[in-house]
């Protein structure tokens, strides 16, 4: 006869069962200071988390539940600006200092403004005058050091506030803004030597999730790649056939909005960069290193393959709306083509796969980990699908991961 399992052992078994299939129970107040803990990084205090507990015996909704966690400090301060910072640097780094780029999306994210707008919008946001801060400088970084250092409330914006690029930054007009790209912290980390492609890789990287590699289609005409890619490497035409139309035939022609962009600094006295500045060749003006508005970076390599393609302006066309890479879901009211950098961000802040991208990536920040069930990817449809239907207001997404990852 098998051997009586006790209640005791019955109990363990059950909950290992339970374990196991992913399900845990959570009392009201864990799920409380699990979603504060989540949100802004920090345990609630006494007060804030009866009163979270409160609204969720009360079944309110997730977004009623995370209101006081979304109005700490620390989840501007410390939550947003590391959700923020690995999109600031080529290494992806969530360490280094707060910038003009992370900020803009602190900000965007507090004023829960069109989330958009931050790849296309004369838009920036700085402390404000009652802040303290040292005055912004264009080539400088010490504006956004002091905020860091001195622990600025973030989510007051009697201290830090929404201006304009254009009124900042000398020689930038409007027209050529185009938010996060065209921030100084942009511009060092991505418009740094080479020959601006690594803009565009970086923002499909951070802000559609896609990296270069993912979206290769070699059946894309190869008529704007540039003179600097050899069409033959190691003599090999088969590999330029093979490999490199597969990036550089959608690139190419998408970069080139950059073509009157640079970040200029002294290589001998700062090769980092440090005390570099935006630059951005206006109307009218010929650059003397390049004779015409295309800056000379546009020109590298030009020996290469001197049949390859001359950019001459800013024009870009998005080669990849037809294709496999239709799949990104562009936006069918737009042209697919137009002239520098601020149409170039409405172009992918536009697409579909900048909407998942962000549901995505806060889910990732909420849930500490990547959506890896069915329930899971149901939840960034539906979080993405939210961004759509509430004027991409990025806010309630942290209140719907956060709660959804409590609860689980």
């Amino acid at each position: 006869m098998p051997r009586a399992v006790t209640s005791g052992s019955a109990l363990l078994c059950l909950l290992g069962l339970l374990i196991g299939s992913g399900a845990v129970w959570a009392d009201p107040y864990d799920q409380a200071k699990r979603i504060h803990d989540r949100i802004a990084g920090v345990p609630p205090d006494p007060l804030v988390l009866e009163e979270m507990v409160e609204l969720i015996q009360d079944q309110a909704s997730p977004q009623e539940i995370a209101a006081p966690a979304l109005e700490h400090p620390d989840f501007y301060r410390v939550t947003l600006k590391n959700f923020a910072t690995p999109w600031t640097n080529r290494d992806q780094s969530v360490f280094a200092p707060l910038n003009d780029y992370t900020a803009t999306v602190i900000g965007a994210v507090r004023d829960e403004i069109d989330f958009r707008r931050i790849l296309y919008a004369d838009l920036v946001y700085t402390g404000t005058a009652t802040s303290g801060a040292p005055a912004y400088q264009p080539d400088s970084n010490s504006h956004y050091e002091y905020l860091e250092a001195q622990a600025i409330d973030l989510s007051d914006p009697a201290l830090f506030a929404a201006t304009s690029q254009s009124s900042l930054v000398s020689g930038l007009p409007s027209d050529a803004t185009a938010g996060v790209i065209t921030t100084r912290g942009g511009a060092r980390a991505f418009f740094y030597l080479g020959t601006n492609r690594a803009m565009l890789r970086f923002t499909f990287l951070n802000h559609l999730c896609h990296d270069m590699e993912e979206l290769q289609d070699e059946t894309r005409p190869a008529d704007r790649i540039r003179q600097d890619i050899s069409r033959s490497p190691g003599g090999d035409s088969r590999i330029f056939l093979n490999n490199c139309v597969a990036c550089h035939a959608g690139m190419d022609p998408l970069s080139q909005a950059f073509a009157y962009y640079d970040y200029l600094h002294d290589l001998n006295s700062d090769p980092e960069g440090v005390h570099g500045r935006i630059h951005y060749n206006a109307v009218g003006q010929t650059d003397p290193r390049s004779d015409s508005r295309v800056t000379p970076k546009h020109h590298i390599n030009e020996s290469t393959f001197p049949l390859g393609f001359v950019i001459t302006d800013d024009r870009w066309d998005n080669y990849w709306r037809q294709g496999p890479n239709a799949h990104l879901g562009w936006d069918p009211t737009l042209p697919g083509y137009g002239y520098g950098a601020k149409s170039l961000g409405e172009e992918l802040a536009y697409s579909q796969a900048f909407a998942q991208c962000q549901a995505t990536k806060v889910f990732r920040s909420q849930c500490l980990r990547d959506p890896a069930n069915q329930s899971d990817r149901e939840q960034v449809e539906a979080m993405t699908a939210m961004l759509n239907g509430n004027g991409f207001n990025l806010k309630p997404l942290f209140a719907e991961s956060a709660h959804y990852c409590a609860t689980q």
